[in-house]
């Protein structure tokens, strides 16, 4: 019996353990200074890369490459790539020109251009009304970077270009007349994120392409059909048509998934994808938001070093297919 105004005594069954008994199996990992401790690290892995970028030397291109960055499925850091590589090549006094072919204009946007309906711009070029030398614009941070903008109304290409005979080629057309008195110049080409005829022209107009691989598994199923996608535009259109390099974006090196997907891609493709890694980070997807790209939004940021490091893999690959 219980007294009256007399709590209960609870009783803990034998089989289950107390809570005390939990906390006495947790052994965290004390650091024995601050040099082992995850901000240390990462700081120095950090002024690591800032020195290797410093005192690493900029390839000189002798001919003119042409580079389509594309991936069918949206949102795998290919415009984002895009950008960052023109732009840490363009400082490092590389000639570029990029071609936003996406009706969205973000490579636009991310570069501080206009591309407002009635902009000069990428469809002017395809509906024969003016030049790449006529509409391209010089980026506001790094005026020795041109772009060519893209508007809206390049949706509309596709329909318009239907019966023609030669719609795959107007845009090397234009390419090759754009870079007929340059030399050393690369283009760097912004594929939307389809397969269709805006992409199957920047594939006639690129040498080369290069494939931003978002860390995960839906990734890994759309690599098949894009380089099927290629290897059909090789047979067909453009025969020297080749893949450049893999670059795993939006790498999270907590996730396991991460992991295993950059091993999937490194086995199967050894040669062709790049050894740095570009990591998630918030000022990647802030930069575009100011008309910027990372590079010059936070340079150096672990974000922006990835990128930087990364173009001149992609710069020393170009200038050794030369050879």
């Amino acid at each position: 019996m219980v007294a009256k105004n007399e709590r209960p005594k609870v009783v803990v069954p034998h089989h289950i353990e107390r809570p005390d008994s939990i906390h006495r199996t947790l052994r965290p990992r004390v650091p024995t200074s601050e040099n082992e401790t995850p901000i240390a690290r990462e700081l120095r892995k950090s002024m690591e890369m800032r020195q290797a970028i410093a005192s690493e030397e900029t390839p000189q291109l002798r001919h003119n490459q042409v580079v389509a960055v594309a991936n069918q499925k949206g949102g795998v850091g290919k415009t984002t790539t895009l950008v960052n590589i023109a732009m840490t090549l363009a400082q490092r006094g590389v000639p570029v020109l990029v071609i936003d072919t996406d009706p969205q204009g973000n490579a636009s946007t991310a570069l501080g251009i206009s591309h407002h309906v009635g902009t000069p711009s990428l469809y002017d070029v395809y509906t024969g009304q003016s030049t790449f030398a006529e509409v391209a614009q010089p980026c506001p941070q790094q005026e020795s970077l041109l772009v060519v903008p893209a508007t809206v109304d390049l949706a509309g290409v596709e329909m318009e270009l239907a019966d023609q005979v030669d719609r795959s080629f107007y845009l090397r057309e234009a390419v090759n007349t754009y870079l007929a008195d340059k030399s050393g110049y690369l283009v760097l080409i912004d594929c939307p994120p389809s397969l269709g005829l805006l992409t199957v022209n920047a594939f006639c107009a690129a040498r080369w392409v290069v494939i931003p691989v978002q860390a995960e598994y839906y990734a890994l199923e759309g690599i098949s059909l894009l380089t099927d996608t290629m290897s059909k535009i090789r047979d067909a259109l453009n025969p020297q048509l080749e893949l450049l390099a893999f670059l795993i974006t939006m790498f999270d090196k907590r996730t396991n998934l991460a992991a295993q997907v950059e091993s999937d891609v490194r086995a199967h493709y050894p040669e062709q994808t790049l050894r740095t890694n570009i990591p998630r980070q918030v000022a990647i997807s802030e930069a575009p938001s100011w008309g910027q790209t990372v590079i010059t939004y936070e340079k150096n940021s672990p974000g922006s070093l990835a990128y930087q490091m990364a173009a001149l893999e992609l710069l020393g690959k170009l200038a050794k297919k030369e050879n």
